[in-house]
């Protein structure tokens, strides 16, 4: 399939990708849209950039007919609200001229109430993350039992967010008898049981994973012993604002998100975002750095998946991705529609094991530049970084804890003394009575003591 005219597409479908400017579908599109038309479960495992949401999302609206019915009859999931919005825009693109009712769902700032009212509105496809829908669910206000495919977008992030609960608590609503399509950046072990446990004989795809790294990008990469001294690096390199002139900064947490924002010198040009940050900061952040107000962006793997963002000069892994198919999701992020990119790698000694994964999954070694010489390695450690093992050899025995304080000492001899068990009253009474089997034997026991 050359063009999207050898897909079989209704003519507002059509139009639409025509107005969109798209003229050649990407290789996932085409390894997607049958199948999933053919209404067989599908994975489709392919990096960011290569043309996901419009593989599932051309397919179903192909095939999803016009209907005033209240309750979705598909449900696509998403881990991010950033991803949900941008799904939603998509829809939204590609049907301009059909009659389908979409709506995003998603916690944090956004009303509940107005999402509910949405819902019972009347939606055909509902867009959102899993605890927003499940809550939903659980209000009773969004019902599953029509529902005919279901999507779930980024699940490698998915299950690492820890959703995999929610995942199971949702399929328990949601009919047997239906189509499930999943989309990642990587396959992990937890998507294999993800489908083992609830596809049927699924159809798999793997799309540009592997392979010689895209011409359009520098690869670089730096060594360095920490946090600190990685942070002092950039610090030397963001100077130059005309070189890194739109940075994308990886990290692999929201705490060293915060954390490096406050020790590089930059502050009014970075903009930060993480699953930490309120909705609204983040979006503002996103604006901030796609119109050019900030320079300097700082993500977190799991919270860059919603975004899109064009022209970006350099992007930087402050840490090494502990799965490699991340390192290329990245980096694919700069050198696109044709423009160069660039891509600085920083790792330290304990990284090193990650980095020669990376380079083994592309057959290609990043190139290596040597530490600036101005640049000033550090000895402060974060407190992770600062985790000391216990050395087996110099463990305290018993004795030696007992002698850690004043508090502690050795009992005399007569406090070791196994003192005699004291009997209460009740316990004499109990012995010399016996304790009753039943009522009645409690009854002859009170005669009995009458009597006496």
């Amino acid at each position: 399939m050359d063009t999207f005219d050898d897909f079989k597409i209704k003519k507002q479908l059509k139009k639409a990708i025509v107005d969109l400017g798209l003229e050649k579908p990407t290789p996932i599109q085409q390894a997607s849209y049958s199948t999933i038309l053919g209404g067989s479960d599908f994975v489709g495992i392919a990096q960011t950039g290569t043309g996901k949401t419009i593989a599932y999302l051309l397919p179903i609206l192909q095939d999803l007919k016009f209907s005033d019915q209240l309750h979705p009859r598909v449900v696509i999931l998403a881990p991010t609200r950033e991803l949900v919005i941008q799904i939603v825009e998509e829809i939204e693109k590609l049907t301009p001229f059909l009659s389908v009712r979409a709506l995003g769902v998603f916690g944090g700032s956004n009303n509940i109430n107005r999402q509910k009212r949405a819902v019972a509105e009347g939606q055909d496809i509902i867009v959102g993350t899993p605890q927003r829908l499940y809550d939903l669910v659980l209000a009773n206000v969004l019902r599953l039992k029509s529902v005919k495919k279901l999507v779930i977008d980024e699940v490698d992030i998915m299950l690492d967010f820890g959703y995999k609960t929610q995942l199971k608590n949702i399929f328990e609503y949601l009919p047997k008898k239906r189509q499930n399509i999943l989309f990642s950046a990587t396959m992990t072990t937890y998507i294999d049981e993800l489908m083992d446990d609830f596809l049927i004989n699924p159809v798999k795809k793997t799309i540009s994973i592997s392979g010689t790294p895209l011409e359009t990008i520098k690869q670089e990469s730096y060594t360095a012993p920490n946090f600190y001294t990685k942070a002092n690096l950039l610090n030397h390199l963001l100077e130059d604002r005309e070189e890194y002139n739109k940075v994308l900064i990886f990290v692999a947490s929201k705490v060293d998100a915060d954390r490096l924002f406050e020790v590089l010198d930059f502050e009014s040009e970075i903009s930060v975002i993480h699953s930490g940050k309120e909705q609204n900061h983040r979006t503002k952040s996103i604006e901030k750095f796609e119109s050019g107000k900030s320079r300097i962006l700082i993500a977190t793997d799991v919270i860059s998946r919603g975004i899109d963002i064009e022209k970006i000069s350099t992007v930087i892994s402050f840490d090494t991705p502990y799965y490699p198919e991340n390192y290329i999701h990245r980096i694919g992020r700069t050198g696109r529609a044709g423009e160069k990119g660039r891509s600085i790698l920083l790792y330290n000694e304990k990284e090193t094991i990650l980095k020669e994964a990376i380079e083994e999954l592309m057959n290609y070694a990043i190139p290596f530049n040597e530490f600036p010489k101005e640049v000033e390695i550090s000895s402060k450690l974060t407190p992770e970084e600062d985790v000391k093992p216990i050395d087996p050899n110099n463990e305290l025995d018993d004795d030696q804890a007992h002698k850690a304080g004043a508090s502690f000492h050795e009992k005399s001899a007569k406090n070791r003394k196994k003192k005699p068990e004291l009997k209460s009253y009740e316990r004499k009474l109990k012995k010399k009575y016996k304790k009753p089997q039943k009522r009645g034997d409690k009854i002859q026991n009170k005669k009995s003591r009458k009597k006496r």
